[in-house]
């Protein structure tokens, strides 16, 4: 199989990559009290060994209180923190990969299930995390402002600690998603509103924040998702119309990627087309895209969550989608999570050696 395709460089703005391979943000829980350790860094940096295009961080949760319903989830504010990830991108760079952290406020969450819980409840647009589910409280317009403010300032530090670029995760139920959702937006002000249009207005005033701390020449990315975590089979766009109301505004307040997250990239978004939501969102707005789901494995992401191995799949769709121009980026979450020289293996044709993946995998920073 020709996988040249996936090995050509790419760039736009701040963003200059050696090949089209995303390492997609996967949650690790494997920094205390917040702060990335040096083993956190050094599972990144064998990544950019490893060849990775461009490595997006796991989430790491913006300065608000009730912004993480995980203690060992990691923080993109405080000296303490930082620091711990001036040390992950000094790495990175210094094996010579590229690098973004994904920004996050997870929203209104259900309580972990090791008992920890931050300070204050959780927050979001109505207090629901799913319809009928109330676990936190409705924001209030100053707490709607401290978090957008605090978006900015963790973008501003992402781009003063040298990252290459930084992601926000709009995508699957966590609070920016909460505001789009009419499931879990149930607000009657400017916040709310019965179209997906109306309910951008948050995601909007957070891309333009960020934009206006990082300026105009650094490559911001925006993670969305059709599915919700309490319903996959969920479309948030039902059409290509809806799509393109709900994108383009995002597109014109600064985004420059989309990283359409799905759990098969080969299912087509709506009948009528074989696209994908990436190539819907590309096809529609004009902007450089990021596809993700499944590639190189048998099995889904929500599988691996609940036990389930995977074994290596064929490249082959995802090559023939690429070269017809339907997305620019690829992101490969599971097989780089358990596999740091993956890349290396596909660009040489080794697929003999690729690993399949086990739910063991999640529970260590494997660096061999």
């Amino acid at each position: 199989m020709n996988t040249e395709s996936l090995f050509r460089p790419f760039a736009l703005k701040s963003l200059n990559i050696k090949n089209r391979i995303v390492m997609a943000p996967m949650t690790r829980s494997f920094s205390p009290n917040g702060v990335p350790t040096a083993e956190v860094a050094n599972y990144y940096s064998k990544r950019a060994e490893g060849e990775v295009g461009l490595i997006l961080s796991e989430g790491t949760v913006i300065d608000r209180p009730s912004s993480s319903n995980d203690g060992n989830v990691p923080h993109f504010y405080g000296a303490d923190a930082l620091s711990g990830w001036q040390n992950v991108i000094n790495g990175v760079h210094a094996a010579g990969g590229a690098m973004g952290p994904q920004i996050w406020h997870m929203g209104v969450m259900d309580n972990h299930q090791s008992g920890w819980l931050p300070p204050v409840p959780f927050e979001g647009p109505s207090g629901l995390n799913r319809p009928g589910n109330k676990n936190g409280n409705a924001m209030t317009d100053a707490d709607i402002a401290d978090t957008i403010a605090a978006f900015g300032r963790a973008a501003a530090d992402a781009k003063r600690l040298g990252f290459d670029t930084l992601e926000l995760h709009g995508a699957h139920g966590y609070l920016i998603d909460q505001f789009f959702w009419e499931g879990t937006n149930e607000r009657t002000d400017q916040y709310g509103g019965k179209t997906l249009a109306e309910r951008t207005r948050f995601g909007v005033e957070v891309i333009k924040e960020v934009r206006k701390q990082v300026g105009e020449d650094f490559a911001l990315i925006i993670r969305l998702s059709q599915f919700k975590p309490s319903a996959y089979d969920y479309k948030q766009a039902a059409t290509p119309q809806e799509l393109e109301a709900w994108l383009t505004p995002l597109a014109d307040a600064g985004a420059d990627i989309f990283h359409a997250s799905q759990r098969r990239f080969w299912e087509p978004e709506f009948e009528g087309s074989d696209l994908n939501f990436a190539g819907w969102a590309k096809k529609l707005t004009g902007k450089a895209t990021i596809t993700v789901g499944s590639v190189g494995l048998s099995g889904d992401f929500f599988g691996a969550f609940a036990g389930q191995s995977s074994e290596p799949s064929s490249l082959e769709e995802l090559v023939r989608r690429m070269d017809r121009g339907d997305f620019d980026l690829v992101a490969v979450g599971r097989p780089i999570l358990a596999d740091p020289f993956w890349v290396q293996k596909i660009r040489d044709g080794r697929n003999n050696e690729l690993k399949g993946f086990t739910p063991a995998a999640l529970g260590e920073l494997v660096v061999a």
